[in-house]
């Protein structure tokens, strides 16, 4: 009997084993194919500028007014701000720059928050100047007409779009000199493009300054375009050979 014992002792750890491999992690070779192969990828990120002049400003207009009702105030500000987009379309402005942006009615109470002692109405209109040298005699057109609330202007280029794309181009060609110097210094080279991810920023520029109603007396209001730059950023990441 104590062959047949360890012969089934040996089976029986010999299944054990089997069992205990099930599951477990399997180790992978590389195939030995072309050693230049399968070499990875490397991300890089590229950044693109385009400078440029603006060429077109915005600027908002609003007229505050008041009134004992809520209709007088609406009134009010309605014959108000028709004279301010009047004096708009009379400096240059073109019925197609010139946009509401809103509109509201408040009431107004006593010093005790306890009683409606009148209403606040207020119009606000945005309008596209597409000659800089112009914007100033507009804003001061808008501010004689009797707007009291004035924002801008905000400077742009209008063709911003186009500019934007360049930069873009820009920001790939960035990206791929990173790559071929970092590839360089590894004892590799670049491959195909694998993926190009836009990552989008606002571009730097001009930033819209408040202007006062007092200064409607003022000569012709100085606008100076300065310089701005049209920015895109981008990762690329390329194949190595």
């Amino acid at each position: 009997m104590r062959p047949h014992r360890l012969i089934w002792i040996t089976a029986t750890l010999l299944a054990a084993s089997a069992l205990a491999g099930v599951g477990a992690p399997t180790l992978l070779r590389a195939s030995s194919g072309d050693p230049k192969q399968n070499q990875g990828t490397i991300s890089v990120s590229g950044s693109g500028t385009v400078d440029t002049q603006p060429d077109t400003a915005s600027t908002s207009f609003g007229v505050v007014s008041q009134g004992s009702t809520a209709e007088d105030a609406m009134v009010r500000n309605s014959e108000e701000m028709t004279k301010v987009i009047d004096a708009l379309k009379q400096a240059g402005v073109a019925d197609k720059d010139i946009q509401t942006q809103y509109v509201s009615l408040d009431p107004r109470y006593d010093n005790d928050g306890s009683r409606v002692v009148g209403y606040t109405a207020s119009n606000t209109v945005s309008a596209i100047v597409r000659r800089l040298s112009h914007v100033g005699a507009v804003i001061d057109a808008g501010v004689a007409a009797g707007a009291n609330n004035i924002n801008g202007p905000s400077l742009s280029r209008d063709d911003k779009d186009k500019l934007y794309n360049d930069a873009l181009e820009r920001a790939v060609a960035d990206a791929k000199a990173k790559a071929e110097v970092l590839a360089k210094a590894s004892g590799v080279s670049v491959g195909a493009v694998q993926s190009v991810t836009e990552n989008p920023q606002v571009s730097g520029g001009p930033e819209p300054y408040p202007y006062a109603a007092r200064l409607a007396s003022a000569t012709t209001t100085p606008i100076e375009a300065g310089t701005a730059e049209i920015t895109a950023n981008v990762r690329v990441v390329f194949a190595l050979g």
